[in-house]
């Protein structure tokens, strides 16, 4: 059986990006486009004030995007990026970071990230970020 593009370039960032790792995160769905990506608040994710990590926060978001972005096979890279944070998620706390596409040109695509609490679908943030698009291919090998 014939592996999609999209789900070669997904099995490639997630081996190769090693906040995945790091953060405990799964990918949940992945299509053109489109990015779903999970983590559990573990100890290691909290700040002094006990509460996630802004910058996990971020980072969760970031890996969602890249997915999304790069899903059509060929290399997009972040040019910007901004997040508002709407809620704090404490330890235990399962959390989402969904991406869609916003809009997508030759050269530049924007993608919305939501992040939310899997049990109360609670919004924790909201991450925009937009991509160059490059005319090479993601996999490299």
């Amino acid at each position: 059986m014939k592996i999609s593009l999209t789900e070669r370039v997904k099995e490639y960032i997630f081996q190769r990006d090693r906040l995945f790792n790091f953060l405990s995160a799964e990918i949940n769905a992945y299509g053109e486009g489109y990015a779903e990506v999970s983590m559990e608040v573990k100890e290691y994710h909290l700040n002094a004030a006990g509460v996630c990590h802004g910058g996990v926060l971020f980072t969760l978001a970031d890996l969602a995007f890249a997915l999304a972005s790069n899903s059509y096979g060929t290399l997009a890279l972040g040019i910007k990026a901004s997040i508002t944070y709407l809620k704090s998620a404490k330890l235990g706390d399962k959390l989402i970071a969904r991406a869609e596409e916003y809009s997508k040109g030759k050269t530049l695509a924007t993608y919305h990230i939501h992040i939310f609490k899997e049990d109360t679908k609670e919004k924790v943030a909201f991450f925009e970020g937009t991509v160059y698009c490059f005319d090479k291919p993601v996999l490299t090998d």
